[in-house]
């Protein structure tokens, strides 16, 4: 995941990169703060869990403070909002008209208000796992939502610690989702130090439920191993909390278990589903405490129930809620105590009321032994649905098999349901008078996939092309509502924020300083991957006449869209000279880092030209553009469009698919390698020097150039040496098509026995730091989703007559199997699927884990399923 905007991505030794791209001296000053920022967060609650401390809490104090400093800002907003626009119309009107163009929605019709995205389709979809930052989350597709969720105390080095945000410092054995099927089915598994969490939701529309039905969890909680302190062997303590986001009292129920059957938990209304009600029920001995908070801050919910538990324990010595409430509660948890083995089961009953006859019934329905048959049944149609869609019998070995399903169910439950503004940064000298450097966008919902539950818990726009490669072979409903979604948030000038921090979850976890984002930048259009797919699976007839119907009806208004968003790039990115593109956004003044990231292309830290210019051009950019122009031709066909657009997209599709102009402005003849081209000299290193600052001497890691760069192709072999080969540009018949063949197979330069390098051993940046604070990210290690790209290319010239077809075959085989066989073993040997591979260190997963974004892309390696390469 990758080169987004905002985001801090190392939390020790590596993490994605998804800073901004604009290039400044103080935006490099701030990325090297990012640690600071990041341990700063987490002191005030925005990262890891402090320990229970007994201290003395006044949450309702707190909540009284939290209320009046957001009133404050949001006054000092709009008065400053206006002083801001006053001087922006005296400088000139045309920064302030870029400005409003940037924070304006496109004019054309909202792919979300297709028939097709309304009905049956939005109820079905309402209720699910939409809060994939915490490791039980449940929420509606509507802004102002119910919200519920699970914590529970974990212990670790003798101290207690609420779980609660997914977080790799609780340092849970492993956690997952092992069946989701993205709409009405999941279930998850949690060790925690030797206490086993099993958690299973599912949802169903009954007779005389609410709008978006009725939906269950059954927690099962046991001992798992020898790890268990006497504290957790004696007592597990879960707590289950219900909130509504638009401030409605909750009434709270009892806390008095029942031997008899449910007990009513809590209720409510809500103005989407009427009245409501959650029960719990369970045969188990368990002991029940409560309490009520009225907060508008839920995403900090864990401090509450913190503070709650300290607070208590100081005056009564035990580990519990008080049993109080809130005048007005619209917060309202509940603690569980019991032993193990145990089970309980929770349920939410939508259209409730206490006259109903049928709340038992439908109680019954979804706890107990009810419950267990219909989970066994889900479970089974599940895997009987994914033995279906991806056919991997005689594929892949009985032991990958329970990995490939757990990486497709943690990408579909990872999809998550966010709703909010952007934060758009102004032009340079531009800035408000309360001292706000960003305007918001329009309010938005997003619908996507996440990457990770733990590190990156929102939509990026690059992976989001990849995560749908998977999705619409599973759910074509739900890929097109996602990409739907995506399409929606398109402003005036036909630009989507590459990263999206939507909301107050979303952007608890994200220091404040990686929030903006810039509308000169872009990111890799992977969307066309899967709208591709979809346009050629109709002319193929590959979707069933009700699914071919709305595709159909999707591209036609997503037409317009895409050609906005495509014309963006089209102006934005191109380069200097005519069929010319490279990445904007490089600094061309940096003195910290070794090669100027590219943060815009995905790839970061990937060298390019060691001094940006606008000579440069860059050959991703250029078959990216490739791949929009042959989807948006694709899209023309199918809708039989015969206007000038239509033949100014073939036009463009044919100069793009020029091979010999391709090789004239990017092929080495020499190696058969793809290079960028620019301003460039191998000449450089990384150099302490003692800089004076304040009258006090200090050593800082600065670039020196020890030989002038001049205008050549960049010599440095690695995924972009081969992305014309990816996007099967290159004649099956070609030299180059061997050359290209020789850099994959060559154990010195890409090849490895887990996958292939990021970049080659030969290049003179391989695994080199770019600055004192950021280690080499895609400078050698193992990335799946290029790795999919090229294996996807390599099973296209497979079965292509050419003199290559039976050496691409060969490869293909052996680097599929090195890419099954190393996800595997890493997830069965630590229990995640991981950001990226050490190429170093035996295909050892590191980066991000419980990264279940483009690593789930493992599904279709072992299905052999793979996008299409040409219109």
């Amino acid at each position: 995941m990758t080169g987004g905007s905002s985001s801090v991505r190392r939390p020790a030794a590596a993490g994605r990169s998804r800073g901004n791209a604009s290039g400044s001296e103080p935006e490099q000053d701030a990325r090297r703060s990012a640690a600071a920022a990041a341990a700063a967060a987490r002191r005030r609650g925005r990262g890891d869990h402090a320990p229970l401390r007994l201290v003395e809490v006044s949450p309702r104090n707190l909540l009284l403070l939290g209320i009046a400093s957001v009133s404050l800002l949001a006054v000092a907003f709009v008065v400053y909002t206006g002083g801001w626009r006053e001087e922006a119309v005296e400088e000139g009107e045309t920064p302030l008209r870029r400005v409003v163009r940037s924070v304006t929605p496109l004019d054309a019709p909202r792919m979300m208000d297709l028939p097709q995205f309304q009905g049956d389709h939005k109820e079905s979809l309402y209720w699910g796992t939409y809060r994939p930052n915490v490791y039980l989350g449940i929420r509606a597709r509507t802004p102002l939502s119910l919200i519920a969720g699970l914590m529970w105390i974990g212990v670790k080095n003798g101290q207690y610690f609420l779980r609660h945000v997914c977080q790799d410092s609780d340092e849970l054995d492993t956690y997952g989702w092992t069946d989701h099927n993205g709409r009405d089915y999941g279930r998850q598994m949690l060790l925690d130090h030797g206490l086993l969490l099993t958690t299973s939701f599912m949802k169903e529309k009954g007779e005389g439920s609410g709008y978006g039905g009725d939906w269950a969890v059954r927690l099962d909680a046991k001992n798992e191993g020898p790890s268990l302190s006497e504290d957790q062997e004696s007592t597990t303590h879960l707590f289950f909390y219900i909130a509504d986001e638009a401030g409605n009292s909750i009434t709270m129920g009892s806390h008095v278990p029942s031997s008899r059957g449910h007990v009513l938990l809590a209720s409510g209304s809500h103005e989407e589903i009427g009245n409501w009600e959650v029960h719990l029920r369970s045969e188990d001995n368990l002991e029940i405490h409560r309490a009520g908070f009225k907060s508008i801050s839920m995403h900090n919910l864990s401090d509450l129930v913190q503070k709650s538990l300290a607070t208590n324990a100081m005056q009564s010595g035990k580990l519990n809620l008080p049993d109080m409430a809130e005048h007005s509660s619209n917060v309202i948890i509940y603690q569980v105590s019991t032993k193990h083995p145990a089970k309980i089961d929770i349920v939410f009953l939508s259209g409730a009321s206490s006259e109903n006859p049928m709340i038992a019934e439908r109680i019954n329905r979804l706890t107990g032994p009810f419950l267990s048959t219909r989970l066994e049944s889900k479970q089974k149609d599940f895997e009987k649905r994914y033995d279906q869609i991806f056919n991997l019998n005689n594929k892949i070995v009985s032991k990958e098999l329970s990995v490939g399903l757990a990486a497709l169910s943690n990408l579909l439950g990872g999809i998550g349901y966010f709703y909010g503004q952007s934060r758009i940064a102004l032009p340079k000298g531009f800035t408000q008078k309360n001292g706000d450097k960003y305007i918001p966008y329009w309010p938005a919902s997003l619908y996507t996939a996440v990457p990770s539950r733990s590190f990156f818990p929102r939509g990026f726009l690059w992976d989001e092309g990849f995560h749908q490669l998977v999705i619409w072979r599973w759910d074509v409903h739900i890929s097109m509502d996602i990409i739907g979604h995506w399409l929606d948030l398109i402003n005036a000038d036909g630009w989507i924020p590459r990263e999206q921090i939507l909301g107050a979850e979303a952007l608890s976890k994200v220091p404040e300083e990686f929030v903006l984002q810039y509308p000169s930048n872009g990111n890799p259009p992977t969307l066309f991957l899967a709208l591709r797919d979809l346009a050629s699976g109709i002319h193929a007839n590959q979707f069933s006449d009700e699914e071919a119907e709305k595709i159909s009806t999707f591209l036609e208004r997503a037409y317009v869209r895409l050609n906005s968003w495509f014309q963006w790039f089209n102006s934005t990115q191109t380069g200097k000279y005519e069929g010319t593109f490279y990445w904007h956004g490089r600094d061309s003044m940096a003195t910290r880092e070794l090669n100027p990231k590219t943060l815009t292309s995905g790839l970061d830290d990937y060298p390019r030209a060691s001094h940006p210019n606008d000579e440069e051009r860059h050959v991703d950019l250029r078959c990216w553009m490739l791949l929009a122009t042959n989807c948006m031709c694709s899209i023309a066909e199918f809708l039989k469009a015969d206007n000038s657009l239509e033949k100014d997209y073939h036009k463009m599709s044919n100069k793009l698919s020029d091979f010999g102009l391709l090789n004239k402005m990017h092929l080495d003849d020499k190696t058969g390698a793809y290079f960028d081209y620019g301003n460039h000299t191998e000449k450089v290193r990384l150099r302490w020097y003692e800089v004076k600052d304040n009258d006090v001497m200090r050593r800082e890691l600065l670039r020196e150039t020890l030989q002038s760069p001049q205008l050549q192709l960049v010599p440095h072999v690695g995924y972009v040496s081969l992305f014309p080969f990816m996007l099967g540009a290159i004649p099956p018949e070609s030299w180059v098509l061997d050359k290209q063949l020789d850099l994959i197979s060559n154990s010195s330069i890409l090849w490895t026995d887990y996958g292939l390098r990021s970049l080659s051993r030969t290049s003179s940046i391989y695994m080199k730091r770019n600055t004192e604070h950021d280690p080499p990210y895609w400078r050698g290690p193992i990335w799946i989703n290029m790795n999919y790209m090229t294996l996807s290319a390599l099973h296209h010239y497979a079965h292509e007559d050419g003199p290559y077809k039976t050496r691409a075959k060969e490869l293909y085989d052996e680097l599929r199997s090195n890419l099954i066989r190393n996800i595997v073993h890493n997830y069965h040997e630590t229990g995640f699927f991981w950001e990226n591979y050490d190429q170093k260190n035996k295909g050892k997963g590191k980066g991000a884990r419980s990264f279940t974004g483009w690593t789930s892309l493992v599904v279709l390696i072992m299905a052999e399923s793979y996008p299409t390469l040409h219109r």
